[in-house]
């Protein structure tokens, strides 16, 4: 395999191809193929871009189809058959059914632009500027999503004072020892502690890049709470945790609340394609026209896809709470079997975004380099990449999901030198 071209043009910022040394020609489901013809499961699907796997047969189908027609591809907000049907599909098979009551806004192809428009949109409807998000959070790169994000590396890519923001602690942050939202609690209360009401509050409710950590479903009720309360709009940041990666569509449905901003992103298209939806309460829709706009707001091909996917995943709650659900056990299943055998290590995550916290922080990212050794793509994560973070596709079948857990077994035991149990439901054990 050339790759000489990558490494002498390609800029430096270059990061998954370093872990990965390989050039992919190939992508079905859940496994990718290299020039060489090594085959690799993937349990990264494009940083949860690829929830339904690569080159979904049905969604393929679907987007052949339509760029084969002559219909707009390109449409900025201009109105199109493909938005209407993407528009009147989300209504009706994701919004409705959850009672969800949401305007869609497109603000632009990615994640990083969901947040920026939620940002904006806040400070605007509430007039005031100040922004509270969270220790170990990752919102995005542009400068106000790296304003609300905690890791000090991407913070200080910006060049410029990230102003206008503070951080919070996340739950858990103290280990138990304080309550996490007293000190918040109490200033807001005091009208002489000099911090400013600020106009919103943003959240992952599990932290992918900041190390897999979930808050419990208790903890984001009550801070849903506290934001209504105070009269603060809450906003739930979905970019990676959405669209069914934690076992629901939206990963805040199980815990009560509804936030007043969601940020969308990822595998909304379904098929990789770029796409972000800013959803938020109709009241709070005190845009003028072309007040935020963008050039590639009307990409109808992920339109195309996205209702496709919609249709075939979400129509009812069969995949729910059949595939998923059972991809989300054997997933889990099997993590708790490796951590049990490895001292200080612990599961994190929640549903098919999961984590391998290693007490030794030199642990997972050797474990990441044995199983890519061994045919599988997976990262780490947290601020000193601590963490092994999977994210298989949704769709992976589980003989696929225990042959890559088997590898991340293997990897296991070899890196830390302990007999690592691990005995898939369907197979003989995988690592001793």
């Amino acid at each position: 395999m050339d790759t000489t071209v990558f490494t002498t043009i390609e800029s430096e910022v270059r990061s998954y191809s370093r872990s990965w040394p390989t050039v992919f020609t190939q992508a079905k489901g859940a496994v990718q193929t290299a020039e060489d013809g090594t085959e690799y499961l993937d349990f990264f699907s494009g940083a949860g871009a690829l929830n339904y796997g690569h080159n979904h047969p049905l969604l393929q189908k679907a987007l052949v189809e339509y760029i084969t027609s002559d219909a707009p591809v390109h449409s900025l907000d201009m109105m199109t058959p493909a938005k209407r049907d993407f528009l009147q599909t989300f209504s009706d098979v994701i919004l409705k059914p959850r009672g969800l009551d949401y305007k869609v806004m497109f603000p632009g192809p990615t994640g990083t632009n969901t947040v920026e428009a939620a940002l904006k949109l806040a400070r605007k409807v509430t007039g005031r500027q100040h922004i509270l998000s969270f220790t170990n959070a990752f919102h995005g790169m542009t400068l106000g999503s790296l304003s609300v994000t905690g890791n000090s590396m991407k913070r200080k890519g910006a060049g410029i004072p990230l102003t206008n923001s503070s951080k919070i602690p996340y739950d858990d942050y103290f280990n138990g020892e304080t309550e996490d939202f007293m000190w918040l609690e109490r200033v807001l209360e005091d009208s002489g502690s000099g911090v400013d009401k600020p106009a919103a509050i943003i959240v992952e409710t599990v932290q992918g890049e900041g190390g897999v950590r979930a808050a419990r479903l208790e903890w984001l009720k009550q801070l849903s709470d506290l934001c209504g309360k105070h009269e603060i709009l809450l906003i739930v940041d979905d970019v990676q945790a959405g669209c069914g990666r934690t076992g629901t569509f939206f990963s805040f449905e199980e815990a009560g609340f509804t936030p007043d901003i969601v940020c969308v992103s990822k595998s909304i298209s379904g098929y990789g394609l770029p796409m972000a939806l800013t959803l938020f309460r109709p009241e709070l829709d005190v845009w003028e026209p072309g007040e935020h706009n963008g050039t590639f707001r009307g990409n109808n091909p992920a339109f195309v896809t996205a209702t496709a996917t919609l249709k075939e995943f979400w129509a009812d709650d069969s995949f729910q709470k059949g595939q998923l659900a059972e991809a989300i056990a054997t997933v889990h299943g099997a993590l708790e079997q490796i951590a049990a055998s490895v001292d200080g290590a612990s599961v994190r995550g929640r549903g098919l975004l999961a984590g391998l916290h290693f007490a030794d922080t030199e642990v997972a990212g050797k474990v990441a380099a044995e199983s890519f050794r061994n045919g599988l793509l997976v990262e780490t994560s947290g601020p000193d990449d601590e963490v092994l973070k999977l994210m298989p596709a949704l769709t992976a079948p589980k003989d696929q999901l225990e042959r890559g857990m088997g590898i991340i077994a293997a990897a296991v035991a070899k890196v830390t030198g302990t007999d690592v149990a691990y005995q898939p439901e369907t197979g003989a054990l995988a690592a001793a």
